[in-house]
């Protein structure tokens, strides 16, 4: 008889208080009953397991430990042998040891027969299939994709260590098992309370004990998520999507800014305003020259993926924003990181290469939204003679935005009664050529491209919009979409109503059950859940089902990535976590932040700016933006043209077909632009207006010359 204990559905998981991380697991079987308790030791880089053992005399337990040093299955190395006069288990790959040692509780060795193996051939777990026991003890295996495995006295206490080397590992292990095992748990459960405690958390409204609960779970999970060397950083999750099919490196294990601006937003709501402004501090260390951020990388600031993500460069002026509305920024100076940043979204704006779904270029309205707001709240961190340009840009881009994004009688509306409706994401041809729109956007995780058309796509993007403060809940085009979205994005499931990110996504797991492996199919989002609930209050209406949706979708208080949304499948259950992420830092901070705007009766993460400039309206065009990244082909002549360059150059500009012919030469606009703004009174009885450049400080033309139409 042998049994593998993970595969036991009959546990109870247990920890000390809501939003203490310190679980007590029992496994019961007709034949024993195993209680494990886990405790990180808060001194040293040690996990700590306590076990006990309760079944008849003859059974005993074991320990099978995966090594992945390095981040990798790959080239690690297993030792299964005696330190000090201890059994110890050992790995090692490149510059990182991993040790693990046993005590009894009565302070002997807790460790007895041990063995190291390579997975799949000599590993403990294929030994007890082979033999029902524990019949191989092996002193060593590697390089390769390893596993050590020893049989451990039925109450004890496990150190796990890590360090830079298997003998560091191991001293720092022996050394976290002097210290009683209830010692450790209870300096850490202090810890927490005082952390707890101390985010001086305003009110939470009449929320029911599970959501409280749920409350304390997540901000306990963005607290954990928070790294403890780079101060400020924080992982997109400590989960790998789909970890157990397949190798990679990254998986979640990678600072992405939106996830982390959207994490930090919600640690400031909890009033944890230090840990809000360190992750301020980690993103202007680690921002380019240029101005923009990195699509994602590691803890250091070594980049990962290669794209870029303008709502990446905009999310952290908003963070900086929100700090410095509460008074927060402690003594920051965040003019230069603004000033870049804001400078790189004018220069590379409105069209995206990427979406926040990591895929398509183009003008997405969350992306509108989240670039628009920052350019209005982080002008206001400028000072005040560099606040024209973004503004204007701001103003521009938000009287436009229906513009680039709204598809109209279309077939898609049609066969829901909508004559109008924003869309995922429009081609960035669209700024020049309002036919982009019916062209094909690509859907790119599938086996297969569907071929669906821009204005055949919908998304939830546009829920930005009225969270932001740049459109009402009332606006009809709002409304329209909502109608459209609910039909074909939204699932009911038993947990509650879950949205999909866009029609035709095939992020997500196959039909089948089969992990996604590059291509697959859309599954429900809790965090989208979320969204939903902002505009419901937004709205007037109370959110609270959607908290209690997000709740239900949660295992364990843990909130996935996505939930299977269709009939039951094997293990797969609809509003139950599938193989993806589990925890999202991001899906925790949407419901923290959700609860507490509940509170406030709006949403907190809302710039105050935005609101007072816009209030949800859209404004009327009042001038016309130029850029390089943005060659827009029409200006309406009662809104002037502003012609807006990286560097100061000398403008060769002409009227219709270069007649009246000058140079005019750019001036500062700020933010290190420079440009030539062309008010009314100059476009009167104009049709066309015809401009190159030369660079100035280069002394050279620029290669292309240009045209915008009036009307």
């Amino acid at each position: 008889f042998w049994v593998e204990v993970k595969r036991g559905r009959d546990y109870t998981l247990t920890v000390p208080a809501p939003g203490v991380p310190l679980p007590r697991i029992t496994h019961r079987h007709p034949r024993f009953v195993l209680s494990l308790s886990f405790c990180p030791d808060a001194n040293r880089d040690v996990l700590l397991i306590d076990l006990m053992l309760e079944a008849e005399a003859n059974l005993r337990v074991y320990v099978l430990l995966a090594p992945h040093l390095g981040g990798t299955g790959r080239d690690n190395r297993a030792e299964a042998t005696t330190h000090l006069g201890q059994g110890v288990l050992w790995a090692r790959q490149g510059p990182f040891g991993l040790a693990l040692l046993a005590r009894t509780a009565e302070g002997g060795d807790g460790m007895g027969a041990r063995s190291a193996g390579y997975v799949g051939v000599s590993d403990g777990w294929q030994d007890f299939a082979a033999n029902g026991r524990m019949a191989w003890q092996y002193a060593e295996a590697g390089p390769g994709n390893v596993a050590l495995l020893a049989e451990v006295a039925p109450r004890a206490t496990l150190a796990l260590g890590l360090a830079t080397s298997k003998h560091a590992a191991a001293a720092l292990a022996r050394a976290a098992l002097m210290q009683p095992f209830a010692a450790a748990v209870a300096q850490q459960t202090e810890a927490w309370a005082g952390w707890h405690q101390g985010c001086q958390l305003g009110p939470t409204g009449e929320l029911p004990d599970e959501l409280r609960t749920q409350l304390a779970c997540s901000a306990q999970v963005l607290k954990t998520h928070s790294d403890k060397t780079f101060l400020g950083a924080m992982v997109a999750s400590l989960s790998v999507p789909w970890g157990n099919r397949g190798e990679e490196r990254g998986g979640y294990h990678l600072v992405w800014p939106r996830d982390l601006v959207e994490s930090a937003q919600a640690l400031l709501a909890l009033g944890s305003t230090n840990e809000a402004r360190a992750v301020l501090g980690y993103l202007v260390a680690t921002q380019n020259a240029d101005g923009h951020w990195n699509q994602n990388q590691w803890l250091g600031g070594k980049p990962y993926w290669g794209g870029i993500q303008l709502d990446e460069t905009a999310f952290p002026v908003l963070l900086a924003a929100s700090l410095s509305e509460r008074d927060g920024l402690g003594g920051m100076n965040v003019v230069d990181s603004a000033r870049r940043a804001l400078a790189f979204l004018i220069l590379h704006g409105p069209a995206s290469p990427q979406d926040r779904w990591e895929e398509d270029a183009g003008v997405n309205p969350f992306t509108m939204a989240v670039c628009i707001s920052a350019l209005v709240a982080g002008a206001a961190l400028l000072p005040e003679a560099e606040r024209v340009l973004p503004l204007a840009v701001a103003d521009f881009w938000n009287a436009r935005l229906e513009d680039w994004c709204v598809a109209r009688d279309t077939a898609l509306g049609a066969r829901y009664g909508v004559a109008a409706y924003y869309v995922r994401e429009a081609p960035r041809d669209i700024l020049c050529d309002d036919r982009a729109m019916q062209r094909v956007l690509p859907i790119n995780n599938r086996s297969y491209d569907m071929k669906l058309a821009a204005d055949e796509q919908i998304a939830t993007d546009f829920l930005q919009l009225v969270r932001l403060g740049l459109r009402r809940t009332d606006d009809a085009l709002v409304r329209d979409t909502l109608v459209l979205v609910d039909a074909v994005l939204k699932t009911d499931t038993p947990a509650g109503p879950v949205w999909h990110r866009y029609n035709g996504d095939g992020y997500g797991e196959h039909q089948d059950g089969r992990a996604f492996d590059g291509a697959g199919r859309g599954r429900g989002w809790p965090l989208l859940t979320g969204e939903r609930g902002h505009y419901e209050l937004s709205a007037g209406h109370d959110p609270l089902a959607y908290l209690q949706a997000m709740n239900a979708m949660a295992r364990h208080g843990m909130i996935p990535e996505q939930v299977w949304d269709t009939v039951p499948l094997g293990a797969f259950q609809p509003g139950r976590a599938t193989g993806s992420a589990m925890p999202l830092a991001w899906a925790h901070a949407e419901f923290i932040k959700l609860a507490l705007s509940r509170a406030a009766g709006q949403p907190i993460d809302r710039p105050a700016a935005v609101w007072a400039r816009y209030g949800g309206k859209r404004p009327e065009l009042q001038c016309t933006i130029w850029t390089p990244g943005a060659p827009i082909e029409h200006c309406r002549t009662h809104a002037g043209l502003w012609i807006v360059l990286p560097r100061p150059a000398m403008l060769h500009l002409g009227f219709d077909g270069w007649r009246d012919a000058a140079n005019l030469p750019t001036v500062e606009c700020g933010l290190g632009l420079h440009g030539v703004r062309l008010e009314t009174a100059h476009l009167k009885g104009r049709g066309q207006v015809d401009f190159t450049w030369r660079d100035t400080r280069e002394d050279c033309w620029h290669e292309a010359s240009y045209s915008v139409v009036l009307a």
